[in-house]
């Protein structure tokens, strides 16, 4: 499934930049236009482009001249930031940087075996100790692709180019997005056996009262799909913190408190036993999606299949019903 931003009520595409100065817009700088747009400042859109600062600036003054309009406002703490014109210029030099990088592809003479550089961001907990293993895969399989793994405790970007792919905890509400849900994922207690064996027993629910916790920092939760603890214990003693749920699992090794952890990630560890099991469970999901644009390109679609296949193979493990990662076979 696919879903598109509604179009304005007065045309077919954004609203019209002020008039040109010259015919024809030099394409490099634009290229300068979107770094300085998705990173918001010259000094690090200057380091992905592989110039100097300087010669940025002078690119991006360049263009605000001849489209005769001001296309950021600048600020030392929130540095540039798109003005209405900016936006409205932005959304066409996106346009026109996917079809020129599939265009790039097609005729590169790697139509028959999709070649170049790839970008996926996903979740922390996912993109560790699942997406990762299975990417390596992937990059035996097509070997001519090299990628970027991102697994952060955040939303990735698309609109900034973040990443190419991502996976996350929510359907993008808006946006000309190609998105399909991935796959649901179950998350239980865990602890370990020396903390089990040393604490008060656990037969119901109502004895985790005598327990302590693991758990968000509830007020930097980038989503609210994070939000359970409370819903199973309301009145939890949360002793330890943290905005990584891989330092939560880490922090759950050390033998001082329970969590509720992902399946994909507890279940591999023999250290860790679930508490309650077939009482306490979360189900949550994931989301796939990238740039509508870039469904044309081969390199993105390869990967975006091998995902839609590797993935649902893992069911078992991401339900907690497994401890074992599969990996397609061979001829997949």
């Amino acid at each position: 499934m696919h879903m598109r931003t509604p179009e304005p009520a007065t045309g077919s595409g954004p609203a019209a930049l002020p008039p040109f100065k010259s015919e024809a817009l030099d394409w490099d700088g634009l290229r300068f236009f979107l770094e300085v747009a998705r990173t918001q400042r010259v000094s690090a859109a200057a380091i992905r482009l592989g110039v100097r600062h300087t010669t940025v600036s002078r690119r991006i003054h360049a263009l605000e001249h001849e489209l005769d309009t001001v296309l950021f406002d600048k600020s030392k703490s929130s540095g540039f930031t798109l003005t209405e014109d900016g936006q409205r210029l932005f959304t066409y030099a996106e346009q026109m940087e996917g079809t020129l990088l599939t265009a790039r592809e097609n005729l590169s003479g790697h139509a028959q075996t999709p070649a170049g550089h790839l970008r996926v961001g996903s979740t922390e907990g996912f993109g560790s100790y699942v997406l990762t293993p299975l990417m390596t895969d992937f990059q035996r399989r097509f070997p001519d692709i090299t990628l970027d793994i991102m697994p952060v405790p955040r939303f990735i970007s698309l609109s900034k180019r973040e990443a190419d792919i991502a996976i996350a905890l929510e359907r993008p509400q808006r946006g000309p997005y190609l998105c399909t849900k991935l796959i649901d994922y179950s998350l239980k207690l865990y602890g370990t056996r020396q903390y089990l064996d040393r604490g008060p027993d656990i037969a119901t629910k109502a004895d985790l009262a005598r327990h302590s916790f693991i758990g968000y920092v509830e007020e930097l939760l980038f989503s609210d799909r994070l939000r359970y603890l409370e819903d199973i214990v309301p009145a939890s003693r949360v002793i330890f913190k943290s905005t990584s749920v891989v330092a939560q699992y880490h922090a759950v090794l050390q033998g001082l408190s329970l969590a509720i952890l992902p399946c994909f990630i507890a279940a591999q560890d023999p250290r860790l036993q679930v508490v309650l099991d077939g009482e306490i469970m979360v189900t949550r999901s994931f989301w796939m999606y990238c740039h509508e644009d870039l469904r044309r390109s081969k390199r993105v679609m390869a990967l975006w299949d091998f995902i839609k296949k590797a993935v649902p193979l893992n069911t078992p493990l991401l339900r907690g019903e497994s401890s074992q990662l599969l990996y397609l076979p061979r001829a997949a």
